[in-house]
């Protein structure tokens, strides 16, 4: 009795051979772990860090602030004041070509100018003041100058003959606004503006340059006739000191 061979596959029904089997498939990726200890240390350390340093700011604004209250209640600072208590026209004339094509505009001013300093421990040393004078509608008219001085606690300071005088071309729209206010029945309004810096001493105490601008404004007159010059009233005048504050290129 022969032996029966049985075959391990059954063949397909065309007579192929059958598949090749497929090699065995690799373990799935597992991802490593993470190290989380080490992560939170660092967002711990982070928010230590921030931590200290608002505190540390907070610290200093307390600190600043209590010196400041009693640097106020020490010396009870106060503002210095300006005024202006005559201002005279010597020079206002407006000048057009024929078609219109040029204005030209020259003035000159002479006015007195007076500072007083309040306080009693306080002591303002000024440098050079730069003056600009404008009409009521802001049109250019001129420029000059004053010189530095220390204003002294308890102290006024009268400057006389400050002269302020241009020479300039206008524009259209200048033109025409000046016109304007020269046809005024109440005069032309003028203003005038000082800017300047200031150090300020308080014992031994001194502070920073600080920028200041003192804008006088409130003038009326008119246009001089002939060589005697013009009084505008100053009845009505006022100033006003502004601290300049320049953080980088602005100016506050």
């Amino acid at each position: 009795m022969s032996d029966r061979v049985f075959p391990s596959s059954k063949p397909t029904a065309n007579g192929a051979a059958p598949p090749a089997t497929k090699p065995p498939l690799r373990p799935p990726y597992r991802p490593q772990p993470h190290h989380r200890r080490q992560h939170r240390s660092r967002r711990n350390y982070c928010c230590c860090c921030c931590f200290w340093t608002i505190l540390s700011l907070l610290i200093l604004a307390l600190v600043a602030a209590i010196a400041g209250t009693a640097m106020y209640m020490l010396y009870r600072p106060h503002s210095p004041s300006f005024s202006i208590p005559s201002l005279r026209i010597h020079r206002l004339n407006l000048t057009s070509s024929s078609d219109s094509s040029s204005n030209h505009l020259t003035t000159l001013f002479n006015f007195t100018v007076t500072t007083k300093n309040p306080n009693s421990h306080l002591t303002f040393f000024y440098d050079p003041f730069v003056i600009s004078s404008f009409s009521a509608n802001g049109v250019f008219l001129g420029n000059g100058t004053l010189p530095g001085y220390i204003s002294e606690k308890k102290n006024q300071t009268a400057f006389k003959n400050v002269v302020v005088s241009g020479s300039n071309d206008l524009d259209t729209d200048s033109v025409t606004s000046l016109k304007s206010d020269l046809k005024k029945k109440s005069g032309v309004s003028l203003k005038i503006q000082m800017d300047t810096k200031v150090k300020i001493k308080a014992g031994k105490f001194n502070t920073k340059k600080l920028g200041i601008r003192v804008t006088c404004q409130g003038f009326k007159g008119d246009v001089p006739k002939g060589k005697s010059p013009s009084l505008a009233t100053s009845d009505n005048s006022k100033c006003k000191v502004d601290l300049r504050i320049k953080i980088w290129k602005l100016t506050f």
